[in-house]
């Protein structure tokens, strides 16, 4: 069902994209055609259009009433890939605080938060596995396991090479792109985090993780790409262990990635390379803190 639910969302936001750069859409095949979908799907899709006043739809006759907003699209998040569903399942199970070493992942558990099958998660732990930061156990268990300070030091000098080549890829993009449509909605949640920040400052992690995770994908290079797995974890969950002065620690995170986010805003490489260093020179002394 949940990827039943993410093939239509995803396949809605391009018909969006297609409606609005036309001021007609062709026939329900030639639509199914074009997007990659079923039929089935298209009609789905066109209801669903139609229920936001986008178009109005006779069963043959579809007439375009008006051009998508941005709050009309599916968030990104809801139109990943199985993959990326199981993968933001297994960090947010992480994030949610209580992570140590010694933690159990049980493959059972997560398929089942999921809502898909154990093969699926299976395979994606044994991908994660090759960081040396779980390990299996027999029966579908796997441990979460520590790391060195060692590590902790290479990791950051290669994710400020990767995230410097992201957030230049960033502002190259296209003013449609709906990249910009959701760093919108991560900027804006970032405002409404800071305004109750007493409350909700350990909601930044996960935050965190989807608005980095937006400038890496920009890079269009699946190698950096699957290196946040890593990063992720890794600058994530070991906040967990250390949770000294975490409301200001988040607090200023949160301030300097709205000052990141002005500066991929503006386009100009100089600023987002300024903001970027000083936003992951932050991370890297916080993480060097929390394992000492």
């Amino acid at each position: 069902m949940a990827k039943q639910n993410t093939v239509f969302k995803d396949a809605f936001n391009r018909c969006l994209k297609l409606l609005a750069e036309t001021s007609a859409l062709p026939s329900e095949p030639e639509l199914g055609a074009t997007i990659g979908v079923s039929r089935t799907t298209i009609r789905a899709i066109l209801t669903r259009m139609e229920e936001l006043q986008l178009i109005a739809w006779d069963k043959r006759a579809k007439v375009v009433l008006r051009h998508p907003k941005a709050e009309d699209y599916y968030p990104a998040e809801e139109t990943d890939s199985l993959s990326e569903i199981i993968e933001r399942s297994f960090m947010r199970r992480i994030l949610a605080g209580g992570a140590e070493p010694g933690m159990q992942i049980n493959e059972l558990e997560l398929a089942r938060d999921i809502g898909t099958g154990t093969t699926s998660v299976r395979e994606f732990l044994i991908r994660f596995s090759r960081f040396g930061l779980i390990e299996k156990r027999p029966n579908s268990h796997w441990i979460l396991k520590g790391f060195t300070r060692e590590f902790a030091l290479e990791l950051t000098e290669v994710r400020e090479m990767f995230e410097l080549r992201s957030a230049a890829s960033f502002a190259a993009l296209d003013a449609d792109h709906p990249a910009w449509q959701e760093l919108e909605r991560i900027e804006a949640l970032h405002h409404e985090i800071l305004a109750d920040i007493d409350s909700r400052y350990r909601d930044f992690s996960e935050l965190d993780e989807r608005f980095h995770l937006l400038v890496h994908k920009s890079s269009s290079n699946r190698f950096i790409v699957d290196f946040y797995d890593i990063i992720a974890i890794v600058f994530h969950y070991h906040y967990q262990w250390n949770k000294t002065n975490a409301r200001e620690r988040n607090a200023r995170a949160l301030e300097e990635h709205l000052a990141y986010i002005a500066a991929l805003k503006t386009r100009d490489v100089a600023q987002i390379e300024a903001a970027c260093k000083r936003h992951l020179r932050s991370a890297r002394e916080t993480l060097l803190q929390s394992i000492q």
